[in-house]
Formats: structure tokens, sequence, C-alpha cells
């Protein structure tokens, strides 16, 4: 699917896609940092249907409200292309070792070759999360390795205090 992007002279940026009943649902981004979610008419794609003002953290809500389940479904068509290559996901539980500790604690793809590609925190998506960034209890944390380093991946994120 294409993103369409249109410069809007004094306003800012339209990026818009195109549905498949022709109608097209896009977000405009001004200049000064505000965002709307625009939908267009269903009898003229060109004309604006509706346009909803949302704020950074609406925004960014939304964005992983629809990011991650399009990012699990990513990864597992992805991986199908790749023998020997599995997602998995992992929930850090309570009482969990590394619950309140940074990622890079867990030394996972040094112990175990695996690589955390995303956390999945509520309604957030954390993709690429970086060493320091702390796991919390309730995280699903998505990995991508082998079937016997994921074994032991969640072995280490599953081990208790």
């Amino acid at each position: 699917m294409n993103i369409e992007e249109t410069p809007l002279p004094g306003i800012g940026v339209r990026r818009e896609v195109q549905l498949a009943t022709g109608r097209r649902v896009g977000v405009v981004t001004h200049r000064d940092g505000h965002t709307e979610l625009i939908l267009s008419r269903v009898d003229d794609p060109d004309a604006c249907a509706a346009s909803i003002p949302l704020s950074a953290e609406e925004a960014a809500a939304l964005g992983s409200l629809l990011g991650s389940a399009q990012l699990i479904a990513q990864l597992s068509k992805e991986q199908k292309d790749v023998a020997g290559v599995t997602t998995h996901q992992i929930l850090i539980r309570p009482g969990s070792t590394y619950a309140g500790r940074p990622l890079g604690d867990t030394q996972m793809r040094t112990l175990t070759g695996t690589s955390i590609v995303a956390l999945l925190r509520g309604d957030e998506v954390i993709g690429s999360p970086r060493p320091d960034q702390l796991l919390e209890v309730g995280d699903l944390v998505v990995i991508v390795g082998t079937e016997s380093g994921l074994a032991e991946a969640a072995q280490i994120l599953q081990s208790r205090l």
C-alpha cells in the first residue's frame, strides 16, 4: 500500500492511503506540530468528510493501536521467508528477575543469539528497544531467533527472583 505525501504550503504535510472502498484516510501534520486525522467522503475521495484534531498523546496512542498488530503480522510474515527463524512473544510476569531492570541486563543476544525487536506495553509499541529501556511487568517482549534460542530467552525472561 502506498502512502501519498502532499506538501500543504503554509500548513504542513498531508500523508494518506487509499482504502479498498476508494476512500482516503490520512494525517495532516501542521507546521506548528499539531495533527489531524482526516477521512475522505465516500462519493468524492478528494473531499474531506471528517477531520479530527489529535493531541500528540492521542496521535501516539492511535499509532500504537494500529502499529502493534501490524508489527506482529509483519514479523510473522517475514519470518516465514527465513528457514529456522521464528518470532515469539514472552510476557514479563510479576516476580520476573528482569522486571524493573534495563533490557541490556538480560544479555539476550549474547546468551541466546536472539534479538528483541519490540516491546508491547499496553497500547504502546516500543520498536527496536535500546539496552537501557526498562522492562516492566506486563510487557510483551517480541523476540526473533531460532527455536532453541527462543526457548533459552523464555527461560531468562521468566526466571524468578
